[in-house]
């Protein structure tokens, strides 16, 4: 009903449309054409079809034998204008043993008629223009287990569904269907003058939606193909959209909506962008036909739709009276005009069109304020959030003009898409071989990029020439999307950087297509002008970070929004979804990937050229075996390894989203907008292809999103700076063959060289082979690391001199990372060393015992000492940290025989240089001091269970030393062995004097994050195996006793964290075994839902071979029991540190503090050390005040097992009881910790 009116509203005056007649009946006067005679002609042919079975359901309904019910659609009579109400169905008495002869012939007829109609109308149906009414549908029921099903679409086809075979029984009585509601008979307003050629009109009867069912039948989920399906149509219209081929996307969009099986894939958003498409031509005839399609759908307009009409309008000048009509058909179907601008989403001048056609009828419409900001309510953050006492937040230390320079930069970086940089290998001395591998190289590059180019374009040709589009696997528009050189970069860059041992299939495909998805993204932002929005925003937002500005009292994600609410018109600052789906990623990916294989050849004489110039292959497709599986590899030709080799090119080329952001990362204000300025960023990290995360986080009220925004806003406006001495000296290692000692990888030119065969001997061929093998995989891990530590120390190289920012992002629990993947704070220690806080703050009275006692952390030596203890300590060695810091590579090199070296050495300078200042309280010091959790996730157990003796191990409880939990375990253990030895047991006397702390230690610190008994020996064997002492014989057994006896200890020691691990396992275990995921909320108000399902993968063909591609995308898969319930107890685990470390971050920024974390270890300098631990132990109390497990266990009680439910099952009850049971706490007093020095240090 709404889209009749929308449609009469679009068709114009009364006047234009006659007397009465409706506007179908006079498009049938249009023309006389042979294809519009054989268009009536299937018309009526359908007419007869549906007469027919009217026919058949009455006589059906009027004879003896099974029961027959007409259910939710009733016919009015074809061609007149007021409706006719069926008969009532009757009922039988007679038992229905068997199904009626008429109902048998019935359905067979139904089936081959359905057939020869559709082969008939399949094109007319796709030409046609659909006149505005309701689907009608017709059910007959013969027996529970034979049913047929008429769907009548108006003036289309007749789509007649049955069951191809009853079953076998029968049940005694058929169902009755629910009380249908009265339909609304709104088909007067089109009844006209009815002639041989006018068409028919057929009424669906307008229901209510929760009447389409019977109340216990469970809506049937989307198959994991469907929304592939839907997501992949979408993009492909998206894509026609982008490239300005409306025509196209109508025709992409027929191809679906003819056939009744392929519409069922057609959302409401499929419709709404090719209503865009011509909305941005101004053709409201052509979308018009759009809508058309949209009402036969049996889809109801929305407010996407209108906004595309009434563009549509304002681009083509239409009337008033038709805009009029637009408007009020808006508000007759519940929306507001006000609603267009606060939840759609435009691009380009679409608001201002859309504004300039409601101005034609409402002269005086001015656009909706923006809404009041909402302030979270979260009991954790009512003091942080409060408004009553004004705060000033902390500046950076830049000025306004600086940080509009340094935007630039990131913005020009970014628009390029990718860097190229001078690798830290440029110092070597160029050799002749060197010279003579890179012009070779230059030469085949070049013939290269002609040979992809012309490949492309042949198969971007051949594809046109076909235009087959059929359906969602044409690729087509996605190579449009760029410029062809665009694609043939892409496909360079992937050659430039491949392997010498190859690298998967279906990682090269992966990387190609979401290459080309970044940069079509980029176009977008471009195109759509939202990227002017942004720098404009942005040279205001930048007044809020700048010294030179006035104070700030807004957080950074509350300033930017009201910048854009001020801002009002212009593009929306997020996109609308233009997601591609997993599988279409890898198609394209593979597609570019097999152009690349097949043109890159080169001269097989290039390195010896005595022989034939003949051209082969620069890549090879193999297959190789990784554990299991076997695996499709691309392999690059010995030549071209060779030559790579050789010509050690001095430059590095990145992705612009792999490098640190040269000026403040744009806020996270939703989870769709944040940090980079253009390149696309996940707010959340998941698995390719899952979408159950993004949806929790739209569902999810952005008010309750506020903390984790500013949290990770807060995290990624910290500014750094890089550690030059530091940094030189490691790359003059790296360069003079690497130390694994000190963790520099050395080159491949010292791998272990394989033997040569002297010999013909096969036992002497068989070890030569094992060697050999043992040689290529150690050059091959050999050639990660130092690639790996190649490009951290060319990017930390490349901005030595520059001040730069790690935007953040999360993971599905909440924990935090820095989106830069290659160089950040979360590195090893190399990486960590040579980073230092772009802001200076002075030491201050304490700040240097901080540096010391910093130091002595870091070398491991005095973990059991106290605090003084440690300081003293390092006041003792005073000369060795000078030595270490002035002559690092020639003096005793006391810092090497550390546990993290680099980090040790880089604190021994900091340490010299302020000692050795007229006084060290002033000295300004950029270091980052370290603040480590005691074994984290025993601590939030012990506090969860409020377990004091748990507490007393892992430092909750003040201790004048710290307590070492390994230790305590190790001792648990021994005690355990000597009772056993006692007692004869043989493994218990073998392995006397080898249970020490470092044999336990992984294990007890995994055991919180859900290690399995299994993967506790393995650890334990691994352990024992590097005492040399220990007999070799009795490793299984004594890794299997020990683990048993470590999970004991644990057991007696912690009793409430083995308590609440259980009961978080067994209540996991119940819910997935009832074929739901895991989800809860964390303290912070983040959703979270663990992504573990039974994956089916997907086959994708190529040439090369069949990849097969696993998506998480498919909600109707069941979830995979044993990692839903193993990964709960760490996942909870570690969404409560995610909030901890979060909350801590929020108070030390209201604070004015610089805090960065690496999960449970916190940073700041050394003047805050002592104001962050204060807040630290203050908002851990905080957090485990409030009712965790209670909270936990009343929101699964609600989503799991509510009364809408049926509870009567017996898994139903046994989760119920599951859940309510929550585990007692101890006595353990939870204010303590505020005093406890070892809780975090």
């Amino acid at each position: 009903m709404a889209l009749l009116r929308l449609r009469a509203a679009l068709l114009g005056p009364g006047p234009l449309r006659g007397g009465g007649i409706p506007w179908s009946v006079l498009r049938t006067y249009s023309s006389v054409s042979a294809k519009e005679k054989a268009r009536r002609n299937a018309v009526c042919e359908r007419t007869e079809l549906l007469e027919v079975l009217k026919a058949r359901v009455k006589q059906l309904q009027a004879s003896p034998g099974p029961e027959v019910t007409v259910s939710k659609a009733e016919l009015a009579p074809l061609g007149l204008g007021r409706q006719q109400e069926s008969p009532a169905p009757r009922q039988s008495t007679a038992s229905p043993a068997q199904p009626s002869s008429w109902v048998e012939k019935l359905k067979r007829e139904m089936y081959v008629r359905q057939a020869k109609v559709e082969r008939k109308l399949s094109i007319a149906a796709s030409k046609m223009t659909l006149v505005g009414q309701a689907n009608a549908k017709v059910k007959v029921k013969a027996v529970p287990s034979t049913k047929v099903k008429v769907k009548a679409v108006p003036n289309a086809k007749v789509n007649v569904k049955a069951v191809p075979k009853p079953k076998a029984k029968a049940k005694p009585k058929a169902k009755k269907m629910p009380k249908e509601t009265k339909a609304a008979a709104w088909s007067q307003s089109h009844a006209g003058p009815s002639s041989a050629c006018s068409k028919p009109e057929v009424v669906e009867v307008k229901q209510d939606v929760k009447a389409e069912k019977p109340p216990n039948v469970p809506e049937k989920r989307e198959s994991n193909h469907q929304k592939i399906m839907q997501q992949t149509i979408q993009s492909n219209l998206e894509c026609l959209l982008c490239l300005q081929q409306p025509e196209e996307a109508e025709r992409l969009l027929l191809l679906y909506h003819s056939s009744p099986m392929k519409r069922k894939l057609l959302t409401i958003g499929a419709y709404n962008i090719v209503m865009r498409s011509w909305a941005r031509k101004g053709c409201l005839h052509r979308l018009n036909r759009v809508l058309s399609m949209l009402e036969s759908a049996g889809l109801r307009p929305n407010l996407d739709s209108y906004a595309a009409v009434l563009e549509c309008m304002g681009r083509g000048q239409a009337c008033t009276k038709i805009i009029w009509r637009c408007v009020q058909q808006l508000k007759q179907d519940g929306f507001h005009v006000d609603e267009l601008f606060q939840k759609c989403l435009f691009e380009g001048d679409e608001k201002e069109t859309v504004l300039r056609a409601i101005r034609i009828v409402q002269p005086d419409y001015q656009l909706p304020p923006a809404p009041k900001p909402q302030t979270c309510k979260s009991a954790l953050l009512n003091n942080f959030y409060s408004k009553e006492k004004v705060v000033s937040y902390p500046k950076l230390d830049f000025s306004v003009q600086e940080l509009r320079e340094r935007f630039q930069q990131q913005l020009e970086m970014e628009l390029n898409s990718t860097i190229t940089i001078q690798s830290v290998e440029s110092t070597k001395p160029l050799t002749p071989q060197a010279l003579r591998a890179r012009k070779q190289l230059a030469a085949l590059r070049a013939q290269w990029r002609g040979a992809i180019l012309q490949a492309l374009q042949k198969a971007k040709h051949n594809m046109s020439q076909k235009r087959t589009m059929s359906g969602y696997n044409s690729l087509y528009p996605y190579l449009c999307l760029l410029p062809d050189e665009e694609y043939v970069d892409i496909m360079m860059q992937i050659l430039n950087t491949l392997s010498p041992q190859g690298e998967s299939l279906s990682v090269l495909a992966r990387e190609l297509g979401s290459k080309v998805y970044d940069r079509y993204l980029t176009q977008r932002k471009l195109h759509s002008r939202q990227l002017e929005k942004v720098q404009e925003i942005y040279q205001d937002y930048i007044h809020l970070l700048a010294k030179d500005s006035q104070p700030g009292e807004y957080l950074p994600r509350e300033y930017w929004e009201k910048l854009v609410a001020e801002a009002g018109y212009g593009p929306s600052l997020r996109l609308k979804d233009c997601s591609w789906p997993y599988v279409l990623l890898m198609r394209l990916g593979v597609y570019l990937l097999e152009i690349l294989v097949h043109s890159v050849k080169v001269p097989r004489n290039t390195l010896k050229p005595r022989l034939e110039s003949r051209l082969i292959p620069v890549l090879y497709h193999i297959y190789s075996f990784r554990s299991s599986w076997q695996v499709g590899l691309i392999k690059p030709h010995p030549i071209f390894s060779q030559l790579m080799s050789d010509a050690a090119e001095t430059t590095l080329t990145f992705s612009s989203s792999v490098m640190p952001m040269l000026c403040p990362p744009i806020p996270w204000t939703s989870p769709h907008f944040g940090a980079f300025v253009l390149s696309d960023t996940k707010l959340m990290r998941y698995v390719d292809g899952a979408f159950q995360h993004q949806q929790l986080l739209d569902q999810c009220p952005q008010v309750n999103l506020h903390p984790v925004l500013d949290a990770l806003n807060q995290l990624g406006n910290c500014a750094w700076k890089i550690n030059q001495p530091v940094l030189d000296i490691i790359i003059s290692i790296f360069n003079d063959k690497g130390n694994e000692k000190l963790d520099i990888p050395p080159p491949l030119s010292e791998a272990p060289k394989p033997p040569v065969s002297p010999g013909n001997s096969s036992a002497w061929h068989k070890s030569q082979k094992h060697e050999l093998l043992l040689c290529k995989k150690k050059a091959a891990e050999m050639h990660s690391l130092r690639m790996d530590a190649l490009y951290k120390l060319s990017i930390a190289n490349h901005v030595r001199d520059k001040v730069f920012w790690f935007p953040h992002n999360m993971d599905f629990r909440g924990r935090t990372y820095p989106c830069p993947p290659y160089f950040n704070h979360l590195g090893n220690d190399v990486t960590r060393a040579i980073l230092l806080f772009a802001e200076g703050r002075p030491l201050g009275p304490k700040g240097l015992d901080w540096l010391k006692i910093h130091l002595i952390n870091l070398t491991g030596l005095k973990k059991k000492n106290s605090l003084q203890e440690r300081l003293d300590y390092a006041n003792e060695i005073m000369e060795e940290i000078l030595d270490s810091a002035d002559r690092p590579l020639t003096g005793r090199k006391w810092w090497m025989n550390t546990d993290e070296p680099w980090q040790v050495l880089a604190c021994c300078m900091e340490i010299a240089q302020a000692s050795r200042s007229p006084d060290p309280a002033a000295f300004v010091s950029h270091f980052p001091v370290h603040q480590d959790g005691s074994c984290n996730g025993l601590q939030h157990y012990a506090a969860l269970g409020r377990d004091l003796i748990g507490a007393i191990s892992v430092n909750l409880m003040p201790c004048s030393v710290p307590q070492d939990v390994y230790s305590a375990v190790a001792q648990q253990v021994e005690e355990f062995r000597k009772k056993d030895a006692a007692e004869g047991l043989k493994i218990a006397q073998v392995l006397e004097g080898f249970i020490s702390r470092k044999v336990v230690k992984q294990t007890v610190m995994t055991v919180v994050y859900g290690v399995t008994r299994y993967g506790g020996r393995l650890q334990i064997e691994k352990r024992l195996k590097e005492i040399d002492e220990f007999p070799e014989e009795y490793l299984w057994e004594a890794s299997h006793y020990l683990v048993r006896q470590v999970f004991n200890g644990i057991k007696e020691m912690f009793s409430a964290t083995r308590d609440i691990q259980h009961w978080l396992t067994e209540s996991a275990k119940l819910i997935a075994q009832s074929g739901q995921t895991v989800e809860w909320v964390t303290p912070m108000g983040l959703p979270i839902v663990q992504p573990y399902y039974r994956v089916r993968s997907t086959v994708l063909n190529s040439n090369m071979q069949n990849l097969s591609v696993k998506s998480s995308a498919n909600t109707n898969q069941k979830p995979d029991t044993v990692k839903q319930k193993n990964a709960f107890p760490p996942n909870f685990i570690h969404s409560l540190d995610s909030t901890h470390m979060m909350l801590t971050a929020l108070h030390c920024f209201r604070q004015g503090l610089t805090f960065v974390s690496v999960h449970d270890c916190y940073w700041t300098h050394a003047l805050t050390v002592d104001v962050m631990n204060q807040i630290c132990r203050q908002q851990f109390v905080a957090l485990h005040s409030q009712k965790i497990l209670q909270d936990l266990s009343k929101f699964m009680l609600k989503k799991y097992c509510s009364p809408s439910k049926d509870s009567r099952a017996p898994w139903q009850k046994k989760l119920m009881e599951q859940l309510s049971n929550v585990p007692e706490t101890g006595e353990f007093n939870l204010s303590k910790v505020m005093d406890s020095t070892y809780f975090f240090s």
